[in-house]
């Protein structure tokens, strides 16, 4: 059973009175809780280990080389092969967060999936629900597991470093006309002017320009102020790979011969779509089977008890469907994934609280696991869930 508390105050004024402006979004603060997760420390333990190891188990799945059928199996995109296999081969391409999404059981956490590309959350984990303990007056820096800025500034240093070749200017890109992935990429701004980025701009993707033609022009582009363009050499897309492989191909390509050529690098790298395909649910549990981390998954609907079907690219829950002896039922948020291959996983039953209200963990990774925060609903968990803040207690 989750344990909650009730937390008083106004977040707002205490994210303006840490300085964090940048973080603040009206729709960030309407779906953060002001209640609080009752963490015990060993479980919050238990969690980052989880993250830790489930990483490491991920990392010892590929084999290298990558052969085309895994690429085939995890619904890689063909156009991407090349930029997946060249990021994977070469350190310099630098995976710097994620999030893991782990449901709590009596035998322990298990995976849900892993949101290596393009996760978002960082707003609300990392400043919201500290603002949320400092307006209830219970800040100490032993009362939430979360490192979250510190990880991501540590991964961003870390990357400048391993390209001490490239100018260290970033550019950050996210879909058009979403303030969420605007708010999101302001966070990682942040932090990589803390991790020593000389500039930094965030703008939508539409807005960048890219140049393959050798000579001045050639590298990624934006207009930073009005008539003046800068030249970045890293860039931070928060745009899905297979997004950009499907619906700008010209474009992907363009970045794939700029990335082999050293004009830019781009987090997180192509290979995150390995660990992003919902597919490797079925890989991890063919290497590793049985892993207590893990639950069982297929490729085939598994046979017998409970499972969950869901598109191997799908998003934000979409078109998640939960299988009861044979019997599909309707997915809860039907959407544009469908048709796509599917995974079946066993299913486990999310933590409730008093109320009824499910409770699923997200775990950050960025370099090792540094944060957790709570998505909770009454029904399927999707990015439109309530984010709920934790306390930890000994």
């Amino acid at each position: 059973m989750i344990q909650i508390q009730p937390l008083t105050g106004d977040v707002a004024p205490a994210v303006r009175g840490l300085g964090w402006d940048w973080a603040l979004e009206d729709a960030c603060q309407n779906y953060v809780a002001r209640e609080a997760v009752r963490l015990p420390e060993a479980t919050a333990d238990e969690l980052l280990q989880a993250a830790d190891t489930l990483y490491d188990l991920l990392v010892q799945s590929i084999p290298d080389p990558i052969p085309d059928d895994l690429l085939r199996l995890l619904a890689v995109p063909e156009l991407l092969w090349p930029a997946v296999r060249h990021s994977w081969n070469d350190d310099r391409h630098w995976h710097v967060y994620g999030r893991f999404d782990l449901v709590t059981t009596p035998a322990g956490p298990k995976l849900i999936e892993f949101n290596a590309d393009t996760a978002t959350g960082l707003p609300e984990t990392a400043v919201v629900q500290w603002a949320s303990l400092v307006a209830a007056g219970q800040a100490q820096e032993d009362r939430q597991a979360n490192g979250l800025f510190e990880g991501l500034q540590d991964q961003l240093s870390r990357w400048l470093e391993l390209n001490d070749d490239l100018e260290p200017t970033l550019l950050l890109v996210h879909l058009p006309d979403s303030a969420e992935d605007a708010a999101n990429c302001a966070v990682v701004a942040e932090a990589a002017l803390e991790a020593g980025f000389a500039q930094v701009h965030v703008c939508p993707v539409d807005a960048m320009q890219v140049a393959v033609a050798v000579g001045e022009e050639r590298g990624a582009w934006a207009e930073v102020e009005p008539g003046r363009w800068q030249r970045f050499g890293f860039v931070f897309k928060l745009v899905p790979w297979e997004i950009l492989a499907e619906e700008e191909p010209a474009l992907t390509q363009d970045l794939t011969e700029l990335l082999r050529s050293r004009d830019l690098v781009i987090a997180n790298p192509a290979y995150t779509l390995l660990f992003q395909s919902k597919a490797i649910l079925a890989w991890l549990w063919q290497c590793f089977p049985g892993h207590p981390l893990l639950l069982e998954a297929s490729l085939q609907e598994l046979s017998g008890g409970q499972q969950v079907r869901k598109p191997v690219l799908g998003r934000e829950g979409q078109d998640v469907a939960e299988i009861r002896a044979g019997v599909t039922l309707p997915a809860p948020t039907p959407g544009d994934y469908a048709r796509q291959p599917a995974v079946y996983q066993r299913f486990a039953e999310l933590p409730r609280d008093a109320q009824g209200r499910q409770y699923q963990a997200g775990v950050f990774w960025a370099g090792a696991a540094c944060a957790i925060g709570f998505r909770r609903d009454q029904g399927f968990i999707t990015n439109l869930s309530e984010f709920v803040p934790h306390v930890l207690e000994q």
